[in-house]
């Protein structure tokens, strides 16, 4: 297949867009690929050990569309993932459109327990798979005039008490986003979003804890898998002219002192 040309509108390309998106099996990653299923885009999603939630998202969104769905297992730890999952990409339409790193690994890790091995964990999901995959994907994603979407967080800014390795990497991440927008325009744009209080983590928080975050927040609520997942589809569709921006999607928390 000849690679894919850009069309001229880029609200009315010739082919479905394309997206791939890490992480996608469940929670927020799950979220996102709904919305831009919804949205028409044909997606590859990847994922680690989420077998059976894959699956189940691919038949769900496949009802809906059939064939507009890939799923890709891979440890974006090994050097060889990136290759893997553009090829994937190139397999499937040969055209990408959005690329959306949202993989994440999230622990706490107090400075006098911190080990290699975490350091290892955190920053090579959060912040050195996700910019070997953009350096992997940008050649399609230049073809196609696309756009990477990486998903933040808060604490790149106000680090997280007892996560200082994981602040360290959403930092790194944060200027990523930034960096990357000047290395890859003015074809592919490359912007980030800051999720706040959406989902509550898997360890678990006690119910005043969570009270304090919201009282802290100037909506007082938390926020939803899709309120990330409506400003992902808008970074990569229609926001043409924005890129090195990281939106904070935190309910007013950041602005709190």
């Amino acid at each position: 297949m000849s690679e894919v040309e850009p069309h001229p509108n880029p609200d009315r390309p010739l082919a479905p867009r394309v997206a791939l998106i890490t992480g996608a099996a469940q929670r927020i990653g799950a979220a996102i690929a709904r919305m831009l299923h919804a949205a028409g885009y044909d997606l590859v999603l990847h994922y680690r050990h989420s077998g059976d939630a894959a699956a189940a998202l691919k038949a769900e969104l496949e009802a809906d569309r059939p064939d507009s769905v890939r799923l890709v297992r891979a440890d974006l730890l090994e050097p060889e993932a990136p290759a893997k999952l553009v090829d994937a990409v190139r397999d499937f339409h040969n055209r990408l459109d959005a690329l959306v790193n949202n993989a994440s690994s999230f622990y706490p890790t107090p400075l006098a327990d911190a080990t290699e091995v975490q350091w290892a964990e955190l920053i090579g999901t959060n912040l050195k798979a996700p910019f070997f995959l953009a350096q992997a994907a940008a050649p399609m994603l230049a073809a196609a005039e696309g756009s990477i979407v990486n998903l933040v967080d808060i604490h790149a800014e106000r680090p997280h008490t007892d996560h200082p390795i994981y602040s360290i990497a959403k930092a790194g991440n944060a200027m990523m986003v930034r960096s990357l927008a000047r290395e890859l325009g003015p074809r592919v744009r490359v912007n980030g979003v800051s999720p706040g209080a959406i989902l509550w983590p898997d360890q678990g928080l006690s119910a005043s804890a969570k009270e304090t975050i919201l009282a802290r927040t100037a909506l007082a609520r938390a926020g939803t898998p899709e309120d990330i997942a409506r400003t992902v589809l808008f970074l990569a569709r229609d926001a043409h002219y924005v890129t090195g921006q990281v939106i904070a999607v935190d309910g007013g928390r950041t602005i709190q002192q």
